[in-house]
């Protein structure tokens, strides 16, 4: 599918699930929502590991982060909405920079270099933001949620997302790894592509860059808010 219509799957159409969650959270089942919690995250996390197009690698990141947003709705609903709402972020700030430069492929970013740096740095740092690593925004949900989990005395189910997490990390990091350190085989011998001035708007992608990678010193107001 294009790029827009999966950035529309992955964003929009978990607004209306995850409202009616919060809606009805008081009257959940902590193990029913511990179980969902556990298979998406675990489900989310090997199945991006051998991936090579970036759509798939970002469907298995949003059953991941699901898990996140799913684990939280009894204790803190509050936490559920901003989970989501810093995903929707991230998740809008890569859609974009892929559209923009029409990469579907992990091979595609590392040929990335050549033509558009800021655009690969900006892939990276959202990437990681999306894998949870500090002190990048997505890391402020994660330990959110790892706080309340631990003060309501799940610290066995705090470690087992804290593990999990490390898999949505560990698949971004390779696609880091394998777009910036090595280099696809190539038939072509010009290295160096012609830079094409581009048509598209760029208008919001560094608004999203910023809320998507450098939000983490406003926890602190974030905690009194929820």
């Amino acid at each position: 599918i294009p790029l827009s219509s999966g950035m529309i799957l992955l964003t929009w159409q978990k607004i209306a699930p995850t409202a009616l969650l919060y809606q009805i959270s008081p009257s959940l089942n902590m193990e029913i929502l511990i179980l969902l919690a556990i298979l998406s995250t675990m489900l989310g996390g090997w199945g991006g590991l051998n991936q090579t197009q970036m759509r798939k690698v970002l469907a298995y990141s949003s059953i991941a982060h699901m898990g996140w947003t799913v684990i939280i709705a009894l204790i803190n609903p509050n936490l559920t909405i901003l989970s989501l709402m810093i995903y929707i972020m991230t998740t809008l700030t890569l859609f974009m920079t892929l559209n923009l430069s029409s990469m579907t492929k992990i091979k595609s970013i590392s040929n990335l270099w050549n033509k558009s740096t800021p655009m690969t740095m900006i892939v990276f740092l959202t990437m990681l933001s999306l894998g949870g690593l500090p002190p990048l925004t997505g890391f402020m949900p994660k330990w959110l949620i790892l706080q309340e989990l631990i003060i309501n005395n799940n610290p066995t189910m705090a470690i087992i997302m804290a593990l999990s997490a490390l898999l949505n990390l560990f698949f971004y990091m390779r696609i880091i790894y394998v777009s910036s350190l090595t280099m696809f085989p190539t038939s072509n011998n010009l290295k160096h592509h012609w830079f094409f001035s581009q048509t598209k708007t760029t208008n919001m992608i560094p608004t999203l860059t910023t809320i998507s990678s450098m939000l983490l010193p406003l926890t602190p107001i974030l905690i009194i808010m929820t």
